[in-house]
């Protein structure tokens, strides 16, 4: 496979471009070779710039449920973009989505449509400050909840009684109420509770951690996490931008059977559009502007052509449970043989996964939380991506992220994948 057009193209946005890439995730500097630069996708596929095909575990990082550029998707924002673009005002398909999340989704009341997950996410961490008047916020290390500057906390291997800033320009300030406590460890949530009682607005987490990997919640993790809030009086929000709509259609907190107060949704429910939304209780989202007091704007929330792409992927996703069957189906197919392969062969590393979202983990160690998924060695994942890549497989260009399939893939393109994954190892 060349790689020439892409290289030329990295070579010039590294001059205008911090990076030359929009997103540090799109970047390959973990991997030491230039990013490829997309020109089209179709179904299970992308199409690089230099005319290379690749089997896509991305999808866009993961809203991409029924694959890429879907013609039903794509009708609908064609016929929506002849009407206009922007509006900056109330649009009827904006109220669509809003009364169709609310009918599906029974602990979503009320829900307020913004641009992106960092700004659910930002947004529903305001309302539970304002509904609740307290001001510290749990996370768990390991879980991406964004970028906004409350959210960038330094994730690691023990209680946090304060927050350290995870980024140049965070100031301690803004994080000094957000405290990090051990993904899938409850005495450590109950240990920041109990320092700090009647000050904890609320818990967030993703409930099941897909930005260290995919590191899925311990039996008893989330209904513990339920009973905790309700014991202390804090919120407990779920951060479903990735599993929301994903693991069937009400999501983590469908399949756990644990009802947040708080849900926040990113891209997902744009099929890929730059959208997000936080919802919930009517009397915590009833404390949004211009009902309450808790300010939240944007001109392009509930922008109408992502309002189309997204209301067209749920109603499809809705309307065909068989969807969510293949995904699962195929998770276990491909992640299985995954586990049984390195297993076998005793290889020291992790697959972990649950229905179509998975990771493989260059490690010995059992993967629970953020610290045991640092023990995997990134070296070695480097030399598995471009061994893939090369392969016509397109994974995550890091070790801590989520592989993604799409109702669009195919059984060859499974066969095809598993293939590349056993020529890695027998390699070596």
């Amino acid at each position: 496979m060349t790689a020439d057009r892409s290289k030329e193209l990295f070579e010039r946005a590294v001059t205008c471009i911090p990076g030359g890439v929009n997103s540090p995730v799109r970047a390959y500097g973990a991997i030491g070779i230039a990013p490829r630069f997309i020109a089209s996708t179709a179904g299970s596929h992308i199409y690089d710039v230099d005319g290379n095909a690749y089997i896509d575990y991305i999808d866009s990082w993961g809203p991409c449920i029924l694959g890429h550029n879907d013609e039903r998707i794509r009708e609908a924002v064609v016929r929506a973009s002849e009407r206009g673009l922007s509006f900056g005002c109330a649009t009827e398909i904006e109220v669509e989505m809003a009364e169709f999340i609310c009918a599906h989704i029974p602990s979503i009341e009320m829900i307020r449509m913004v641009s992106s997950g960092t700004e659910a996410v930002m947004s529903a961490i305001r309302a539970a400050r304002g509904y609740t008047g307290r001001e510290k916020i749990i996370k768990f290390a390991g879980c991406y909840h964004g970028h906004s500057d409350a959210m960038l906390v330094s994730a690691g291997s023990g209680v946090m009684t304060s927050g350290v800033p995870d980024s140049a320009g965070v100031t301690p300030g803004c994080t000094k109420d957000t405290m990090t406590a051990v993904y899938n460890d409850l005495d450590s949530v109950k240990q920041l509770l109990e320092e700090n009682p009647g000050q904890v607005a609320a818990v967030i987490v993703e409930p099941v951690g897909a930005n260290m990997g995919v590191v899925l919640p311990a039996d008893g993790f989330l209904p513990g996490l339920r009973r905790l809030c309700d014991e202390h009086q804090a919120l407990l929000i779920f951060d479903e931008v990735i599993t929301g709509f994903r693991l069937g259609f009400t999501g983590a907190q469908g399949l756990y059977g644990v009802t947040p107060d708080l849900t926040t949704y990113g891209k997902i429910i744009g099929a890929g559009m730059p959208v997000g939304a936080y919802g919930g209780r009517r009397d915590v989202m009833e404390m949004v502007a211009p009902v309450g007091p808790v300010y939240q704007a944007g001109t392009l929330s509930g922008n109408p052509i992502a309002m189309a792409a997204g209301l067209t992927q749920l109603q499809i996703l809705q309307s065909d449970p068989a969807i969510y069957r293949k995904l699962s189906e195929m998770g276990d197919t491909l992640y299985g043989r995954m586990a049984a392969y390195v297993k076998d062969q005793q290889i020291p590393c992790q697959v972990t996964h649950i229905q179509s979202l998975g990771c493989l983990f260059f490690t010995e160690h059992p993967v629970t939380d953020y610290a045991s998924a640092k023990t995997a060695d990134t070296a070695r994942y480097a030399a598995y991506f471009r061994h893939m890549l090369g392969s016509g497989i397109h994974l995550a260009p890091a070790q801590f992220e989520a592989m993604f399939l799409s109702a669009a893939h195919t059984e060859s393109d499974l066969e095809a994948t598993f293939k590349a994954f056993r020529g890695f190892f027998e390699k070596q």
